[in-house]
């Protein structure tokens, strides 16, 4: 595009009554026109004007300044501070019809000194009021969580030490166990008694996890300790035996026995019975002899004789 300036070719005045020059610039097509100023493109929107409206609410009236591309909603915002009512407990009127909060002033007709009715709306003041409850009981519920989940952690320090006691064979008093069992049953209950939905149910499902699982490691450990340490016990008593013996070999516990009720079953017959024998290398023969040993047996059946020697 060709520009180009020219001196101004009409007398153009000022208020001041001084000539302007103006500039020129030549088309495509060959035609000379006066330039366009870029800043006259540009459409500048002038500000919505400020409207009071007139707004009813019982038998007081409350004038409000407010924008006339303004909503409803922001309406009833500007009417909570004068009414005391909550902005969704609100309802306006205008033209005899309930107008809904997203909908414009102006798109309806709302004027300078325009007059409304504000009512309240008993459904969604309820509807508010039944959410308040179920935040705050929501708030307090995950407030007795945390505090359990506190108690919870200072207990399973208590779990661990005793585990690391038991795990290396040593010896706890089976009461601290039994006790620290029921104080996380106590708070497995108080866990049991939360009613909570959404994120609040996950985080006591997850606690409810952690304290069985707590309870589980401590009937464990429980049943470790009540158990008695074998390699200690034997040592304890092989340590005795060598000190009642002296360093002799002892019979076994059977042996004794059977040789304690063979010498009492001996003795009750007038017969004595030693368990001392001497070896022979040779036997003399077996020749039958009268008898003369006295026995207690049935004399009906004489046994078979045979000569025998005896010793000192």
């Amino acid at each position: 595009m060709m520009r180009m300036k020219t001196k101004p070719t009409a007398a153009t005045f000022k208020g001041g009554g001084e000539p302007v020059a103006r500039e020129w610039e030549l088309r495509p097509g060959g035609m000379l026109v006066q330039k366009r100023n870029p800043d006259s493109d540009q459409i500048t929107i002038p500000p919505a004007p400020t409207i009071r409206v007139k707004v009813k609410h019982g038998s007081i009236y409350h004038q409000i300044n407010i924008n006339s591309q303004a909503t409803f909603g922001e309406l009833k915002k500007m009417l909570t501070g004068p009414t005391g009512l909550h902005h969704k407990d609100q309802k306006l009127i205008y033209k005899d019809k309930e107008r809904d909060s997203n909908v414009f002033l102006d798109m309806v007709g709302v004027k300078d000194k325009s007059k409304m009715v504000l009512i309240e709306d008993p459904i969604s003041q309820e509807k508010r009021l039944m959410e308040m409850r179920k935040n705050a009981k929501m708030e307090k519920a995950s407030k007795s969580i945390s505090e359990i989940s506190f108690e919870v952690d200072r207990l399973a320090g208590q779990v661990s030490a005793y585990e690391s006691v038991i795990s290396k064979g040593g010896k706890v008093n089976e009461k601290d166990v039994v006790n620290l069992i029921e104080l996380l049953m106590n708070q497995l209950l108080k866990l049991d008694g939360i009613m909570a939905d959404g994120d609040v149910k996950l985080q006591r499902k997850m606690q409810v996890r952690r304290v069985q699982k707590y309870v589980e490691t401590l009937d464990t450990l429980k049943i470790k300790n009540s158990m008695p340490n074998n390699n200690g016990g034997g040592e304890m008593e092989m340590q005795s035996e060598d000190k009642h013996t002296n360093g002799q070999k002892v019979a076994p516990i059977q042996e004794r026995r059977y040789n304690q009720q063979q010498q009492q079953s001996s003795a009750a017959d007038g017969v004595v019975v030693t368990t001392k024998w001497e070896t022979f290398d040779s036997f003399p023969a077996l020749v039958p002899v009268p008898s003369t040993s006295t026995s207690t047996a049935n004399n009906s059946i004489s046994p078979p004789k045979f000569p025998w020697e005896f010793f000192d």
